[in-house]
């Protein structure tokens, strides 16, 4: 930097948001001295911080009105909980509603984060799904703009959130992608990716690497004056491009061009996407492997699909996901679901995880019911959820899994915004960014009532090394605190399942078990037409989240909305 340079990363987050708008015009709101603050940290001997490590900011930019979103990595990380998560979200969707009513604003949002704030697990989790809804929602208005910088970067669930962005800025100091590497060191080993080889990791997932290879839209320098005139030029294209996650064409068949049993390098990456961003893209990819080679593995998500399509068999492009257009009363449903593939290209993702080719592939099939339906009544989407994780690796990270993991989330969220009612059915694991990516968009979330079904944010091996306790003391802390509990009643008293099922056997259904589970399934979509709304709002509608699970969230947003002035 210059001699008068002002470095950006060096700033707090309350510093950064006022460095982003216009001198003199910088107003907090939901500030420090309203006194909000998370009900779940002082449960843990966790002091809480009287902003929860979020700003929220109003002002202008550039003369024009802005809301900026500037993240606090040094509380908890730049962790997301139920707080931070909803006064997020709660400003997103504020600054929607401005659109709708034909009064513009900015919306800028300041990454500095590792992602969910694991002393509150299932709460950031929720979080992160509204928030990017509200994304998807709001960038058919307005380019929606992220500026990562440092020092945390942004990993996690938010990186698939910055994923659906319309423009990404970020300094070549700033690192970003979904799976933090010694989370990868604890989930795969170390020779799979060494977390103390800081070299490795930001050629890996470092600045220059996301935006050489299209990750990133912007390389701006660690400059205050570099930051503000690289957000003040998105707003000002004229013409508006596809969000990256919208790609899906384009990024398959890239993907179908990766030899994954060669280690690819960072270089090698960069001359692929050059190359392939010219050529003509098909919607048709083939892969070396494209048919299931002999008897598959079973598994909860098998068993659903199967028994839900009256055992007819599934279709697939790859064998890890299944989908099918079958009958669900008298109409026409689509099923997806996720399920192991032993062979998958991918070693990473071969137990059932959503991985590279999962994400994406997930997201084909759920846009060409989009495109389909067009013209004619919206059919509903039903996703079956069985998902351990999204597949940790040094490929996945290189080769973008957090937009992969987005493009899945983002193709569920447009369904949804385009009338299609999409119903989840949560039969086995519920885990992480792949929960994020395959289920968490839905109007709907229902779930059987198992011990084997579970809600979380991380494996409790990698959430015990991140938060630096004892597995036994994460599952003291999940008796005082149930969003941190991985167990399926836990999740429920949260406020946001549609119903829990009890009475079925999971693993080997009944055709009565079959029968209910349709039933519920066609209450449940006969629930989303009837209430008309198509966003998430009703999942913080319920009695159980208005009594208890969700009144953070909801006093959070009712308060935000009584000093939004925008």
């Amino acid at each position: 930097m210059g001699v008068n340079n002002q470095s950006f990363i060096e700033l707090n987050g309350r510093e950064r948001a006022q460095a982003i708008l216009d001198q003199g015009t910088f107003r907090e709101l939901l500030g420090p001295f309203d006194g909000i603050e998370s009900p779940h940290l002082p449960k843990q001997d966790i002091v809480p911080q009287s902003d929860d490590g979020v700003i929220i900011a109003s002002g202008l930019i550039a003369g024009e009105p802005a809301i900026v979103i500037s993240i606090e990595g040094g509380f908890q990380g730049g962790g997301i909980g139920e707080v931070s998560g909803a006064k997020i979200a709660g400003a997103l969707e504020l600054a929607f509603n401005n659109h709708k009513k034909g009064v513009p604003v900015r919306p800028v949002f300041l990454f500095d984060t590792g992602g969910v704030r694991l002393q509150e697990a299932n709460y950031g989790l929720l979080s992160i799904s509204e928030i990017g809804s509200a994304v998807v929602a709001l960038r058919e208005h307005t380019p929606v703009v992220g500026v990562i910088s440092g020092n945390v970067g942004c990993f996690g669930g938010m990186s698939i959130t910055a994923s659906l962005f319309s423009y990404l800025i970020m300094t070549k100091e700033a690192r970003f992608g979904l799976n933090g590497p010694e989370v990868i060191e604890q989930e795969a080993g170390v020779e799979e990716f060494d977390a103390r080889d800081r070299s490795l990791i930001w050629k890996t997932i470092g600045g220059i690497q996301r935006y050489e290879t299209g990750f990133a839209d912007v390389l701006a320098q660690d400059d205050v004056t570099a930051i503000q005139r690289a957000i003040q030029e998105t707003f000002e294209k004229k013409e508006k491009v596809a969000s990256k996650t919208e790609q899906v064409d384009f990024y398959r068949h890239l993907l179908s061009k990766v030899d994954p049993s060669e280690k690819m390098t960072p270089d090698q990456f960069q001359k692929l996407y050059k190359a392939t961003k010219n050529e003509h893209i098909s919607s048709t990819v083939s892969y070396s492997l494209n048919e299931v080679p002999g008897s598959m593995p079973n598994s909860r998500g098998r068993v659903w699909i199967n028994a839900l399509i009256n055992d007819e068999e599934a279709d697939f492009e790859i064998p890890s996901v299944l989908y099918k257009d079958a009958l669900l009363g008298r109409e026409k449903v689509r099923y997806i679901s996720v399920v192991p593939n032993p062979y998958s290209r991918f070693l990473r993702a071969r137990k059932g995880e959503v991985g590279l080719d999962e994400g994406w592939t997930i997201a084909k099939h759920v846009r060409e019911v989009i495109k389909e339906d067009r013209n004619q009544s919206p059919r509903p989407i039903i996703a079956i959820v069985d998902v351990p994780s999204q597949a940790y690796g040094y490929h996945e990270e290189l080769l973008g899994i957090h937009y992969a993991c987005g493009a899945a989330a983002d193709a569920y969220a447009a369904a949804r915004l385009a009338g299609h009612p999409v119903i989840t059915l949560i039969v086995g694991k519920a885990i992480s960014g792949a929960f994020l990516a395959h289920g968490y968009q839905s109007n709907r979330i229902l779930a059987l009532k198992d011990e084997g079904v579970n809600v979380h944010a991380m494996s409790k091996q990698s959430a015990a090394r991140i938060t630096k306790r004892s597995i036994k003391e994460l599952e003291e802390a999940s008796k005082k605190v149930p969003s941190m509990a991985y167990d399926i009643e836990s999740f429920a008293s949260l406020g946001a399942l549609y119903e829990l099922i009890s009475g079925i056997q999971p693993e080997q259904p009944t055709e009565r078990d079959v029968q209910t589970i349709q039933d519920i399934l066609i209450g449940a979509v006969e629930d989303v037409r009837r209430e008309g709304v198509y966003d998430l709002s009703s999942r913080l509608q319920s009695e159980k989240a208005r009594k208890e699970g969700r009144k953070a969230s909801l006093l959070v947003r009712g308060e935000l909305e009584k000093q939004w002035n925008i």
